[in-house]
């Protein structure tokens, strides 16, 4: 977003005063501001896509949908439900080899989880997915994954102007706030997420036509968890596309044979013997609601100038989402101070 080209447009103020970036929606409308926009994110992509080649071997496409899911690895977040729904789309992509598909690289990013089991699990699952898909050349490409290691300020800097998705699908109600889809919003990322978090403002900014959002709300959440009657057998029972992708867990196919490498995930999401409930973070509720909200951001992708507007009006939507503004508030809405002075 720091691209002189924002400044060429609106000046320099923006950069002292998130709100200007605002002055950049006219130019939503503006064909060649709109292709200007995208040839800075194609060559953002370009270059993450070096630096995967350089730090995990991977050639993806800076042609395909970067989607792209970086943050604490932590259950609430649900890398799990982006994951599975990963392994799903390369059964259907195995199944149907004629279906159209546009060409997505999944990129996970996160701190390492010292001491956290079921985050290593994840992190495990991803990396072991991703070395099935990659290198299966029946895909054509199709598909491919990424888990980008030690994620940091210095190559967030690169993720971030790269992303074409911002990936926020906490558990509604899990997440106090977040930042991480600031960052993407800023960059020309819309948010395929539940509403949760910051993401409620992001819609309220930008406004629901160019975000993507799915799954249970907060109150649903909220309402199973005081009162029960929420079953996870009952979409692995009655939803075949689930059923698959869960037995794929514990049959050793993505883990060279291994039933047992991935049980407890499996467990984790079925067996009501656990210490907690099965499927705690509602990851098969919301699945089919995350799948079709995913294939609606492939539908929105084919049309290149309508994603461009989207992707340059969430740009010049983000302007609310400033430190510098949230201090403000605090001054005016809390501490109640005409200014604010600095003693030495």
């Amino acid at each position: 977003i720091c691209d002189p080209s924002v400044t060429d447009k609106i000046g320099d103020g923006w950069i002292t005063d998130l709100s200007q970036i605002a002055k950049l929606k006219p130019l939503v409308e503006d064909e060649d501001a709109r292709r200007e926009f995208m040839e800075i994110k194609y060559q953002n992509k370009v270059r993450l896509a070096k630096y995967i080649k350089e730090h995990n071997g991977i050639d993806v496409d800076p042609r395909s949908i970067f989607d792209i899911q970086v943050k604490r690895l932590h259950e609430y977040k649900r890398q799990l439900l982006n994951i599975l729904h990963i392994m799903y789309l390369y059964n259907q992509i195995k199944e149907h080899p004629e279906m159209s598909f546009y060409p997505r690289t999944f990129i996970f990013g996160a701190k390492a989880a010292a001491g956290y089991l079921r985050a290593k699990e994840t992190i495990k699952l991803i990396n072991s997915v991703a070395d099935v898909v990659n290198n299966d050349r029946s895909i054509n490409g199709k598909l491919k994954v990424v888990f980008i290691e030690n994620y940091r300020v210095s190559n967030a800097e690169l993720i971030f102007a790269a992303a074409d998705v911002s990936e926020q699908i906490s558990t509604a109600s899990k997440e106090a706030s977040g930042t991480g889809n600031m960052k993407f919003m800023l960059n020309g990322a819309p948010t395929l997420g539940t509403m949760d978090g910051a993401n409620v403002e992001i819609v309220e900014e930008v406004g629901a036509e160019n975000a993507f959002i799915f799954g249970l709300t907060a109150d649903q959440v909220i309402n199973y968890e005081n009162n029960g009657g929420y079953d996870p057998m009952q979409y692995f029972n009655n939803d075949p596309d689930i059923r698959n992708v869960l037995m794929q867990l514990i049959n050793g196919t993505y883990s060279n044979g291994d039933f047992n490498m991935f049980h407890e995930i499996y467990d984790s999401l079925l067996n009501t013997n656990c210490s907690d409930r099965a499927d705690t973070y509602f990851i098969l509720a919301d699945f089919k609601s995350y799948a079709e909200a995913q294939k609606k951001v492939e539908a929105a992708y084919r049309d290149s100038e309508g994603w461009a507007k989207m992707a340059l009006l969430n740009t010049a939507s983000a302007g609310k989402f400033s430190s510098d503004r949230t201090i403000q508030q605090y001054v005016d809405e809390i501490w109640h101070l005409d200014k604010v002075t600095i003693e030495e």
